[in-house]
């Protein structure tokens, strides 16, 4: 069975075509009023008579997140084997949901994102800015997350196996914007499948509830924070392998070549005599031979992305 997920905030205009707009491949809708000011859910209810469609209501906001996990958790209450999250606003075209689906119904994978950078076609429409960021932080993404080959990671229009919900800490998942990049991140700790969905994004007359310059920052550091744990999940704690080894030596060694260096490079300058060539050896093959190491601990991360769907295990 096929659920659909819509974190409803001020939607109020969209959401109802958008509800039209969902076909018969759904069972089950649910739309979760997060603390909507518009008084979305009531709209729904009002306006609404598909009886796919549940009104979730959160008392308190908690974040495009923490209303998407409301739903998915339903879903998977009431027996749904996937779940799909779309937006309230209008961008995201319910039309797509089987592509979207295909490869989770057929096991072959445990999370599908849409990804709108996959034909120049689609991003004809999309605006400048959004272009620029969603490129950086796609590129940021890709490091944070151990997913190398997907693109477009801020996509909000994901699907996911429900037996997966059990495997993930999902009181510890990112409630606000970073929800996608952090769902990504632990998806990787757990070696779940992910896959991309080439798809366009409509744009309107609809306003962004996220500011770029908030973003630029915050995300920047819920990144590095995602990285770190992800590296020292994966390559020391759950296991130590050759790209433990092979990060190890591409940190420590161009590390000692340059407070090496640096230390006889000083002491020879204030003594008034050059380096002997022995000293700047010692010194700058350390550095090379490091960087190799850390060009080759990326490469193992990168051949290590998860290809063996974990759902079927649970």
């Amino acid at each position: 069975m096929i659920a659909v997920v819509i974190p409803s905030y001020k939607v109020k205009a969209h959401i109802l075509e958008v509800l039209g707009s969902i076909g018969p491949e759904v069972e089950r809708i649910y739309v979760v009023d997060d603390a909507c000011p518009e008084n979305s859910g009531q709209w729904v209810e009002s306006g609404c008579r598909d009886p796919r469609v549940k009104v979730l209501y959160h008392p308190v906001n908690r974040g495009v997140g923490g209303a998407t996990l409301t739903g998915f958790k339903q879903a998977r209450d009431d027996g749904a084997d996937i779940a799909v999250k779309i937006d309230g606003d209008g961008q995201m075209d319910p039309k797509r949901i089987p592509a979207l689906v295909r490869e989770l119904l057929a096991g072959r994978a445990d999370y599908a994102k849409g990804n709108r950078f996959f034909a120049p076609e689609f991003l004809s429409q999309m605006p400048a800015l959004r272009l620029i960021g969603n490129s950086a932080l796609s590129f940021i993404a890709k490091i944070s997350s151990g997913y190398w080959r997907v693109m477009d990671p801020t996509n909000g229009y994901v699907a996911i196996q429900t037996k997966l919900l059990s495997a993930l800490p999902l009181d510890k998942i990112a409630r606000g914007y970073f929800f996608e990049s952090d769902l990504l991140f632990r998806l990787n700790t757990v070696r779940a499948v992910v896959v991309d969905v080439p798809m366009p994004a409509l744009y309107g007359n609809e306003k962004s509830n996220l500011r770029i310059s908030h973003a630029a920052f915050s995300f920047g550091f819920l990144h590095l924070r995602c990285f770190a744990k992800r590296i020292f999940y994966n390559y020391f704690l759950r296991d130590f392998n050759l790209g433990s080894v092979q990060l190890i030596g591409g940190i420590a060694l161009p590390l000692f070549g340059a407070v090496f260096g640096g230390v006889a490079w000083y002491e020879n300058s204030h003594a008034g005599r050059l380096s002997p060539v022995g000293t700047v050896m010692i010194a700058v093959l350390p550095i090379f031979v490091g960087i190799q190491m850390l060009l080759s601990a990326i490469n193992y991360d990168i051949l290590s992305e998860p290809r063996t769907p974990l759902h079927p295990q649970l």
